[in-house]
C-alpha cells in the first residue's frame, strides 16, 4: 500500500436541487438517460429484481476488451453525487462499474438524505442481497462486460453491505470495505472471495469492531487486507479533508481491484 497509512495484513488461502450535507451535494435519481464524455459511457439502466425494478448508474470505460465489473454500493445517504462519481472514476480506471439504487423499491433516493437515511435503515438485508443478485446478473449479461470477473465496494453503510454480500456470493473475485462494519465470525468463514479494507483513524465506533473480524479472518484462513489510514475520519473518501490520503488510498483500491479482478 502506498501513502503515510498504517498497515496490517492478513493473508489466508452542486446542481439544481442539490442538498448538501458534510460538504458533499446529494438530490434525487434523475430520469433515465446516456451521457458520453471522451473517455467514458454513462447512462441510467432499469432491471428487475423479483416483482419490483431496479434502477442503476452504469458507466463503461474506453477499452477494446470486455472489463472486469464493480459493483458500487452506496452509502447510507442512498444514491448520490459522490456514488455516480465513483462510478465514472472506477469506469475511467478501466472497470465496468455499476451502482444501484437500493431505494428502487421505495420509489428511489429521496432529496432529503435524512429521508433516505430513515428509508436505509428500514430494509430488510436479505432483500439488500437479492437485489445485488440482481445487479450482479444484470451486469453479467453485458457483453463488454467480464461476467467471471466481479468485485464489490461499498461505502459506511455500503461498505458493511458489501462485507456481507461477499459472505452470501461465493462468485464474487473481490470486495472492499470503506469504514463499514464488519459481519459476524460465521459469515466471515463463507468468504472466498478476497477483501480490502479502508479504514479512518479517527472513526473509533468502526475500528472496534476490527479486532474481531481480524481474529475472524486469522480463523478461518481468509484473505483480508486492510489499512488504517492516519489523520481521518469516517467517511473521508467523500469529505476529502486530507485529499491526499484519500487519493493514496483510492490507488490502493484501483490496485487492488485490477490484482484480483484483471488476472
Amino acid at each position: 500500500m502506498g501513502g503515510n497509512g498504517r498497515f496490517w495484513a492478513v493473508w489466508g488461502g452542486m446542481a439544481a436541487g442539490a442538498v448538501v450535507v458534510g460538504g458533499a451535494a446529494y438530490r434525487p435519481l434523475p430520469p433515465v438517460t446516456a451521457h458520453y464524455r471522451p473517455d467514458i459511457h454513462t447512462e441510467y439502466v432499469k432491471f428487475p429484481s423479483g416483482r419490483d425494478t431496479i434502477t442503476a448508474y452504469l458507466a463503461y470505460p474506453e477499452r477494446k476488451d470486455p472489463a472486469p465489473v464493480v459493483v458500487v454500493i452506496h452509502e447510507i445517504f442512498g444514491m448520490s453525487d459522490f456514488i455516480r462519481q465513483t462510478t465514472e472514476q472506477l469506469a475511467k480506471d478501466g472497470f465496468v462499474a455499476i451502482a444501484p439504487d437500493l431505494l428502487s423499491r421505495r420509489g428511489g433516493t429521496p432529496p432529503s438524505p435524512d429521508d433516505a437515511r430513515k428509508l436505509i435503515a428500514g430494509l430488510d438485508p436479505d432483500t439488500v442481497t437479492k437485489d445485488l443478485d440482481a445487479t450482479v446478473a444484470y451486469v453479467k449479461r453485458i457483453k463488454a462486460a467480464r461476467g467471471d470477473r466481479v468485485g464489490v465496494i461499498g461505502f459506511c453503510w455500503g461498505g458493511g453491505q458489501s462485507f456481507r454480500y461477499a459472505t452470501n456470493n461465493p462468485s464474487l473475485g473481490a470486495f472492499v470495505v470503506c469504514y463499514g462494519p464488519g459481519p459476524d465470525a460465521l459469515s466471515i468463514a463463507r468468504i472466498r472471495a478476497k477483501g480490502l479494507g479502508v479504514y479512518a483513524e479517527n472513526d473509533a465506533r468502526i475500528n472496534a469492531g476490527l479486532a474481531d473480524v481480524d481474529a475472524a479472518i486469522r480463523t478461518y484462513h481468509k484473505s483480508y487486507r486492510y489499512t488504517v489510514y492516519p489523520g481521518v475520519g469516517h467517511g473521508f473518501l467523500r469529505a476529502r479533508e486530507k485529499p491526499e490520503v484519500a487519493d493514496s488510498a483510492w490507488k490502493a483500491v484501483v490496485g487492488f481491484f485490477r490484482e484480483s479482478l484483471e488476472h
